[in-house]
């Protein structure tokens, strides 16, 4: 698109399924690095890709032609089918469905880097549904408790 600027920049978080904590140590570095690389390849610009054991953070830099949603699909269902085609688990892996999206400005970026670089550290404060909860509130989303990350029952 001729005589097109942008300057979009947004945060993606999404869970395990049921969340469970099976993103182990071992692979964890190696599957962040393929997300990384796939949301790339959508034509976006990965900051930061960091997560704990139950759930991934992604910043990214974006463009008009892209939709968030398309972006996420594709990194979503090609870094499941990676995780499957590895012997890193002995039972299917797969994401839940959705995932929230937040958008920062340019000024906000060193910040959120260092928010989504320090996950191991802040999880150890605060749960992960605490914190979901707190960025839909930060950013003004309205939702329905039951329609959040599900947990296992």
């Amino acid at each position: 698109m001729p005589n097109t600027y942008s300057s979009l920049y947004c945060q993606a978080i999404f869970a395990v399924k049921y969340r469970s904590a099976i993103i182990h140590e071992s692979f964890k570095m190696e599957l962040l690095a393929v997300i990384g690389n796939l949301i790339n390849e959508t034509g976006c610009q990965t900051l930061i890709v960091n997560g704990v054991s139950d759930h991934v953070h992604c910043l990214f830099r974006f463009y008009p032609k892209h939709s968030i949603s398309d972006v996420m699909k594709s990194a979503k269902s090609k870094s499941s089918k990676w995780l499957n085609e590895t012997s890193y688990l002995k039972h299917r892996f797969e994401w839940q469905i959705g995932f929230g999206c937040f958008a920062y400005s340019q000024s906000q970026l060193s910040r959120v880097t260092r928010y989504i670089k320090n996950q191991e550290e802040h999880h150890k404060k605060m749960t992960f549904r605490y914190e979901y909860i707190e960025l839909l509130k930060a950013h003004n989303i309205p939702f329905l408790p039951e329609y959040l990350f599900e947990d296992l029952q």
